[in-house]
């Protein structure tokens, strides 16, 4: 996708075989298909309502098919909807993965969850090679293509480096694609660390305090100066566990944005939590989150349930 036109392209390509997957709520479903017999998941979202008052006196002249479900003394209840229009905001917020892998059909597909917990030593003797594979894979390229400033450039918002994609104190801060990127209340970012040698929240011991802190402090400061009306009290900051791909990552949300699973206990820890973890913890600075338990959810679908914790709770091989 070298250009807004080329990738705008893309979407009427889009031939569909499946529905993948639709939230319970119905704001969100995301197929499966392919373009130029490729595959791709595509996903449609009903974007944020504008909140201008020009914008929703449009907004409200453009209803149209008004049917009454039903009516009850004051209260009244209808479907309808909205006539396009050029002037129109857009009322559907689409991502596009292509072409998407095995994996991401995997992460997109409905799937049970299972909770389990990571011992230092399944996590050493299995969880850690299995890390290192997917890392071995070049699944990263896009990660390194970014924070050494080869692609996507117009997208960074803030970079704190001295030596762009060399700089062990480095990261850079871009929209989540799950963000609109305009409404505020539902503010999705991503911090990208430049150093390589952090591949998960597993790595991280109490001699990488200081430079979480720093990290933290200069993420929040960016973000209140960039975004006028959010204060530092209105985010939060973490990381995920299992997370996408293995190079560490901070997830940065308003504080307002309605929870879902990626939030969950068991999915996200508290990047502040985390600090104080490990400035807790006894031992020498090597001493860190590899040596702790850790319970999290996984999807059943993951690798590593099928390979690792399935079997180790059916007492099979591994």
């Amino acid at each position: 996708m070298e250009s807004s036109e080329a990738a705008e392209a893309l979407i009427p390509r889009f031939e569909l075989e499946s529905i993948l997957n639709q939230d319970q709520a119905g704001r969100r479903i995301t197929l499966l298909g392919t373009i130029d017999s490729r595959p791709a998941l595509l996903t449609f979202e009903r974007a944020a309502f504008p909140s201008a008052p020009e914008a929703l006196r449009l907004f409200h002249s453009l209803l149209t098919n008004i049917a009454n479900l039903g009516a009850n003394d004051i209260y009244a209840w209808y479907l309808a909807s909205v006539k396009p229009s050029d002037n129109a905001a857009p009322d559907l917020k689409l991502n596009l993965i292509y072409p998407c892998t095995e994996a991401h059909i995997k992460k997109y597909s409905p799937q049970l969850v299972r909770v389990v917990t990571e011992t230092p030593e399944i996590y050493k003797q299995y969880v850690r090679p299995y890390i290192q594979r997917k890392r071995e894979e070049g699944r990263l390229n896009w990660v390194f293509n970014i924070i050494e400033g080869r692609t996507e450039q117009e997208d960074v918002i803030f970079r704190d480096t001295q030596n762009p994609g060399h700089d062990e104190e480095g990261f850079l801060l871009l929209p989540d694609m799950n963000w609109d990127r305009k409404t505020l209340t539902s503010l999705r970012l991503l911090g990208l660390v430049e150093r390589r040698d952090v591949w998960s929240l597993r790595d991280l011991n109490k001699s990488h305090v200081g430079w979480l802190q720093r990290v933290r402090e200069k993420i929040i400061d960016s973000v209140v100066s960039i975004y006028s009306g959010v204060e530092k009290d209105m985010l939060k900051l973490y990381i995920h566990y299992q997370p996408t791909y293995y190079h560490l990552h901070i997830h940065v949300i308003h504080a307002h944005l309605e929870p879902n699973a990626t939030q969950a206990v068991g999915k996200a820890f508290g990047l502040e939590n985390l600090i104080s973890q490990l400035e807790a913890m006894s031992g020498d600075s090597k001493a860190g989150m590899s040596d702790v338990s850790l319970t999290y959810v996984i999807g059943e679908a993951h690798d590593l349930w099928n390979e690792v914790f399935l079997p180790l709770k059916e007492g099979r091989k591994i």
